[in-house]
């Protein structure tokens, strides 16, 4: 008896235990009994964050998270209204506002198929608003409006999967991988006839540089040597009359000068040979003993 009744007790606890629903914050609870959802009064319990009660083994319970959601999926391909093709990569805020709609729509509150489906509605929506603008008024600051346009029209198409999309945002828009490459070509052919461009400017001016340098160099050395040839010819002229002058002071004394002159120049290295007369002028000096 007494092991019967720990049984029981057992029994007893286990069950009170598996009655008890407890629903955390952020999340909502839908039960469902023998396949069909609990209703009351034709609208769907929902259960709210708190400790609830169910049938055990029998209430099958479905958890949704109520908080807010984030679905950044992949970049996907849009059309300009000049048809001009772009990658866009967007993400959406979204939460459920509706419970019941919400877990009829998707299976049962499957979230990726919930995803998907909202996926492709942003996409419609993103592809309308796209349609209708040119890339210059895309880049050049109507993104907001945009994204605004694409938030208003999203959230009334959401609205019959029971979701409620809170934002949408469009975080990069580049153009296809082969636009761009092509763009870039062309860009880097237009950058390099530019540069040739600046490079045979430089070059040319290099040359006009070079060549008035040359000229001014040029000037400057016949200057240079015409001044020079001015000074040597003032300062021959200024020896030529300092020679004259000394030698009409004494024209004697100057002779025999020039004359010791000639004479320490024939003979410096002392193996000289000079072939003369005896009676040359060469040597009147020499022969001379009055010492005059």
């Amino acid at each position: 008896m007494g092991r019967l009744s720990v049984i029981i007790i057992a029994i007893l606890i286990a069950t009170g235990l598996s009655s008890l629903l407890v629903v955390n914050e952020g999340e909502r609870a839908i039960v469902s009994r023998f396949g069909k959802i609990l209703k009351d009064d034709g609208v769907t319990r929902i259960y709210t964050p708190g400790l609830h009660v169910k049938l055990p083994l029998i209430d099958k319970i479905k958890f949704l998270d109520s908080r807010i959601q984030t679905m950044d999926g992949a970049a996907d391909r849009f059309v300009t209204s000049e048809k001009k093709d772009l990658m866009v990569d967007s993400y959406v805020k979204w939460r459920i506002f509706d419970h019941e709609k919400y877990y009829l729509a998707t299976n049962g509150g499957n979230k990726v198929q919930a995803e998907s489906l909202l996926q492709r509605k942003i996409n419609n929506d993103l592809r309308t608003e796209f349609g209708r603008r040119t890339i210059k008024d895309i880049v050049s600051g109507s993104r907001d409006e945009l994204q605004q346009d694409a938030l208003r029209n999203a959230s009334d198409s959401a609205k019959d999967l029971g979701i409620e999309v809170v934002d949408v945002r469009v975080k990069q828009i580049n153009l296809p991988a082969n636009v761009s490459s092509s763009i870039y070509q062309r860009m880097r052919a237009e950058r390099t006839a530019v540069a040739k461009e600046h490079r045979a400017q430089g070059k040319e001016q290099s040359e006009i540089i070079r060549a008035k340098t040359d000229a001014s160099v040029e000037i400057q050395i016949a200057e240079a040597e015409r001044k020079a040839l001015s000074v040597r010819g003032e300062g021959d002229a200024i020896a030529a009359k300092i020679y004259a002058d000394a030698y009409n002071k004494d024209p004697e004394f100057y002779s025999f000068l020039r004359s010791l002159e000639a004479y320490k120049a024939s003979f410096s290295s002392g193996s000289n040979v000079m072939v003369l007369e005896p009676d040359s002028d060469f040597f009147k000096y020499m022969k001379r003993s009055d010492g005059k």
